[in-house]
């Protein structure tokens, strides 16, 4: 269930051109679309960056060449959106619910870009910046270096091109079939490459993401550049390469001929990844059986002849180049572990060796800063599979920023269309069935109705309300603002959020993540005037983990802090304040065990404590009931599903109220005021709600069942 709380704070008080071309000494210029290879299309060419020059290692050419991508692009037929570019001097935000273009993309196409590779390229190494990535959306955005895995084609990002191209810079190494450049010598260039760019902007941050081999790389690019601010996404790292089989039978691989073909598909697992999960991921979105099961079949048989095309140009002596190239970026990697000083997020899939072999848990417990997200059933070739999106990790995970230090405020990146529907169209859409929420507003004139119509479309807006048992109705309030106003509620949220010390090692993205994901900020002064200052919905509950956490027989209590401090800070920014009432916790859970039940157990109690002496305190100077932040876990017993109810009042004006700022007597009686409203409204709520024939979830069921899962479940009349 999506339950979680909130809580108040009662003490107020040149972004560079993207196709510049790279100038390390490692790095040249190519030549012109027009110019290249006749062989590939020109309107499909991925944007190349810069090349390694020839003769720098032993065995490599004597002069320098120029040489275009040996890659190709997806061609987009679909043009970028024109609402996610602003007018100059405007700032640049990710447009809410915006086409992250995440799904429209299929391995079908990661395929054929690999069989475009010309058969006689033998390198050297090169970045590129795909096509399809376009320009960023966000002002100031990140630098992306992709590292690829054993593969080295460098388009294993395909999937994600569209999505993080809105908010990266991107560009990826490509590594050709033929080469053999050795593991120092492509690590020089990804060295160099990071080096050039931080002289360039240093207070810009680098991501590199390394795929198998490329985590091995990045790990070791970022022990030798201690000093740079680089964030390092490893997906599956190759540091596990020892204990792996493959490193037993690589002796015997030497015996292989070095020009067989490597035809079978089941041979190319460990470079390009799985045929069966490839053909699946075309038919995510159809809803019929018979087209999913017509559009798999043509998929998978595609993916077979591609896959066989593509094991006429790898050879076996390719495959057993790359198994030696990952056996030494493991061994190098792993002996500079100690040596990272770099934000690390380390994703694993379930069925892979490095989760069985606990070697997750090794890297996080070596490296320094290190967070971990488990995808128990996902494979190794994480990036492509259907329903993993990179993007959405890395916002969940609170990793993205744009500077030296994250901004929670000014960092956050609003949820994509694919984001919201798959968390309320997927993730929690029986619970939202369960709840089957009502959603009334205010007219100016006072006049109630079913929308929120009452609302103001822009902001600041501060909505002020009473928090349910366990905040059951957190998520029901924020897909209501998603769907009707495209508008991101920022909710006020407790410290317990954000600390890192409620998730385990295990999961993948948790409670805690969603919360970050949409829009929630830690409670505190300095984030608040943020908000307010670029015209945000706000989401305080005053009340906070006492009132979500409330003990037996405390149903619908507003337990507020004497202070206004709200209303202080409101009236600075004349900001517009929307009381809101909510009820339907005593249909959904009753306490069993409360607070003051626990805090007689022994066990329980010195947990509670230990636990809430970690948290930052948010009201130690509110002294009394109110005060009371012990954040624990009730034990509640579900009862028979009610349905919830939500009644925003008349917006309250505090433009031109400055005296309040002063007046601590007329600032006194809005805040009581406010307090009056909520309460008022939830009266009005409970009385109501006896009127509605659909309250019970038997008669909501029927309802549904007649009229389609759908249909918009009548309520009262107000």
């Amino acid at each position: 269930m999506f339950m979680f709380f909130f809580c108040s704070c009662q003490s107020f008080p040149q972004q560079p051109e993207t196709n510049k071309l790279l100038k390390p000494s490692s790095m040249l210029k190519f030549k012109p679309a027009s110019s290249m290879s006749s062989s590939i299309a020109p309107h499909t060419i991925l944007r190349p960056f810069g090349v390694s020059p020839a003769g720098r290692y032993p065995g490599r050419h004597a002069r320098s060449r120029f040489r275009a991508s040996s890659a190709e692009a997806v061609n987009w037929d679909k043009k970028p959106e024109s609402s996610k570019r602003q007018k100059k001097g405007e700032e640049t935000r990710l447009v809410v619910l915006c086409d992250d273009g995440f799904g429209s993309v299929t391995m079908k196409d990661y395929l054929e870009a690999v069989r475009a590779l010309p058969k006689d390229d033998g390198g050297p190494p090169r970045w590129f910046c795909p096509v399809d990535c376009g320009q960023p959306v966000v002002r100031n955005a990140p630098l992306l270096l992709f590292l690829p895995g054993t593969d080295g084609v460098g388009m294993e990002l395909i999937l994600h091109h569209k999505s993080l191209g809105m908010v990266f810079e991107v560009r990826c190494l490509h590594i050709p079939v033929s080469d053999r450049t050795p593991f120092r010598g492509i690590l020089q260039i990804v060295d160099e490459s990071v080096k050039y760019e931080h002289a360039l902007s240093p207070k810009r941050p680098i991501f590199v993401i390394g795929d198998s081999l490329g985590g091995c790389l990045a790990i070791s690019v970022a022990a030798h550049n201690t000093k740079i601010d680089l964030v390092l996404i490893l997906i599956n790292p190759g540091t596990s390469f020892a204990k792996t089989p493959v490193q037993a039978i690589l002796p015997l691989l030497d015996l292989v001929p070095s020009n067989l073909s490597v035809t079978q598909a089941h041979s190319l697992r460990y470079l390009i990844g799985e045929t069966l999960k490839m053909a699946m991921l075309g038919i995510q979105n159809d809803s019929s059986l018979q087209e999913a099961q017509q559009k798999f079949s043509d998929g998978l048989s595609s993916m077979l002849t591609l896959t066989t095309e593509i094991g006429v140009i790898i050879r076996m002596d390719t495959v057993v180049w790359k198994l030696k190239l990952l056996k030494t970026a493991a061994a190098y990697a792993n002996s500079r572990l100690d040596a990272v000083q770099a934000e690390v997020l380390l994703l694993v899939s379930g069925n892979q060796n490095l989760a069985q072999s606990g070697e997750a848990d090794r890297l996080f417990k070596m490296l320094k800063n290190c967070k971990v997200r488990y995808f128990r059933n996902q494979g190794h070739s994480l990036l492509m599979e259907y329903d993993f999106n990179l993007l959405t990790v890395i916002k969940g995970v609170n990793v993205y920023r744009r500077s030296q230090k994250r901004d929670v405020v000014l960092d956050y990146l609003p949820p994509t269309f694919s984001e919201f529907k798959k968390t309320f169209g997927d993730d929690f859409k029986q619970f939202n069935q369960l709840l089957s929420p009502v959603i009334l507003s205010t007219l100016q004139n006072g006049k109630i109705v079913h929308s929120l119509a009452g609302v103001p479309d822009k902001g600041p807006i501060l909505f002020v309300g009473y928090h349910q048992l366990m905040a059951m109705e957190v998520s029901s309030l924020v897909e209501g603002f998603l769907r009707e106003k495209k508008a991101v509620v920022r909710a006020l949220a407790h410290e317990a959020f954000f600390v890192g010390n409620l998730g385990t090692l295990r999961e993948e993205l948790s409670l805690f993540d969603v919360v970050s994901m949409y829009g929630a900020v830690p409670v505190n002064p300095i984030n608040t005037y943020k908000l307010f200052k670029r015209n945000e919905f706000v989401l305080l509950y005053p009340g906070g983990v006492r009132e979500a956490l409330h003990r037996k027989g405390e149903g619908y209590w507003c337990f507020w802090p004497d202070k206004p401090e709200f209303v202080r800070m409101a009236t600075r920014f004349g900001v517009t304040i929307i009381p809101f009432g909510c009820a339907g916790e005593d249909d959904f859970l009753e306490v069993v065990v409360d607070y003051n039940d626990q805090k007689n157990i022994p066990y329980l109690r010195d947990w509670i404590k230990t636990f809430n002496e970690d948290l930052p305190t948010i009201r130690e100077t509110v002294i009394g009931e109110d005060g009371n932040q012990a954040v624990h876990l009730p034990a509640v017993l579900p009862r028979v599903p009610g349905r919830l109810y939500f009644l925003f009042g008349k917006p309250i004006e505090t433009k031109g109220m400055e005296n309040l700022l002063s007046d601590s007597k007329q600032a006194n009686d809005l805040y009581l005021h406010t307090k009056s409203e909520v309460e008022k409204m939830i009266c009005y709520l409970k009385r109501k709600r006896e009127e509605d024939p659909y309250r019970s979830i038997v008669s909501r069921t029927l309802y549904q069942a007649t009229w389609g899962a759908s249909a918009q479940v009548p309520t009262f009349e107000p």
